[in-house]
């Protein structure tokens, strides 16, 4: 008799391994462990919730079409997923450049005082225009190393770069910000 498969006990190698042979379910439990977390990671890098879910569900899409090409001795899949999000992410930036503010502002304090509102608001502002008017690739280094606590070095497998290029990118990246949001607080 054969043995059903445990799609919620198998690895994400395995799941793979599977969804590359056509079986649905077991695609269906990746997306189950990973939808959020591509949602996650393109969210912190397209400019607004519709382009990020675009993104992720772009990128399930790739994952289930590249499934056959997935090695699990050479990265984790969540290191994989992790890259044709960004990939994907940036390709949509060089595509539509659209200027919006990012939908994940925090909530107003309804106890806080109008002037620190006002404040906060500024600060914030000024540094998503400063973070949206980064190059798409140092924007993605900042995302990964600093919000997602990635080391340099798997931010650089994800981009495709070596470890010193992302120090590089990251460098490039903290002065222009700091540039930028000096000559702001200078107007």
């Amino acid at each position: 008799m054969v043995k059903p498969r445990a799609y919620n006990e198998t690895s994400d190698g395995e799941l793979l391994y599977w969804s590359a042979q056509g079986d649905r379910r077991a695609f269906d439990e990746i997306v189950m462990r990973h939808g959020s977390f591509a949602l996650s990671v393109a969210s912190r890098l397209t400019l607004n919730i519709r382009d990020a879910e675009d993104v992720a569900q772009d990128a399930m899409v790739k994952l289930w079409h590249q499934a056959s090409r997935f090695d699990p001795e050479r990265a984790r899949l969540r290191t994989w997923l992790y890259q044709i999000v960004v990939n994907l992410s940036i390709d949509r930036r060089r595509r539509r450049e659209a200027v919006s503010l990012p939908d994940n502002f925090d909530a107003v304090d309804p106890g806080a005082l109008a002037d620190e509102i006002l404040a906060k608001a500024e600060r914030d502002a000024a540094v998503a225009a400063a973070l949206r008017a980064l190059p798409p690739r140092q924007q993605a280094a900042m995302m990964l190393v600093y919000e997602k606590g990635v080391s340099g070095a798997e931010a650089g497998r994800i981009l495709g770069l070596s470890a010193k290029a992302i120090e590089r990118l990251l460098a490039r990246a903290r002065t222009t910000l700091r540039e930028w949001l000096l000559a702001e607080h200078d107007k």
